[in-house]
């Protein structure tokens, strides 16, 4: 099995088979930053660790190499480099092999380069039909399937 991450709060994770079908494709769970309505929200370490956990026979951990993004301020950006260092931590600690991949190389490989993300949604629905891609919040279980997609072409 191959896993691919989206990182990030708004992201996404997907388990690929050896045969490139998808056995899972999950939002990534979080947990409120900060207590009352409207609080910011973080990923949630034990959550993934646990989902995680339900796959055992891990070949590759895809986790997409992410930095800041521009106009993006100082909270939002340690935000995202927190929720990308917890996935890390969590497949270390799981004992996974890690590969990091940047944006450019996976979407160079799925022919997505200079694309939006509705064009990772629209491949992702393509090669796997079976899963259902139709909420617009979905492109980043689409991209995290394209990233474990990226994995099982480079073995």
């Amino acid at each position: 099995m191959i896993i691919g991450i989206d990182p990030g709060v708004s992201g996404a994770m997907a388990i690929l088979n050896d045969e490139g079908e998808a056995m899972a494709v999950e939002d990534m769970p979080t947990i409120a930053r900060t207590k009352g309505k409207g609080g910011r929200r973080m990923v949630d370490a034990a959550a993934l660790a646990h989902q995680l956990s339900q796959f055992p026979d891990v070949k590759l951990v895809l986790l997409e190499r992410v930095s800041t993004r521009p106009g993006e301020g100082h909270t939002g950006a340690f935000a995202f480099g927190d929720s990308w260092g917890v996935a890390r931590g969590v497949c270390a600690a799981l004992g996974f092999p890690l590969m990091l991949v940047t944006p450019q190389s996976w979407k160079r490989r799925a022919g997505l380069i200079g694309s939006d993300k509705e064009a990772s949604r629209a491949l992702a629905a393509q090669l796997w039909p079976n899963i259902n891609l139709s909420r617009k919040k979905d492109q980043n279980r689409a991209e995290a399937m394209l990233i474990a997609r990226y994995g099982q072409v480079s073995k």
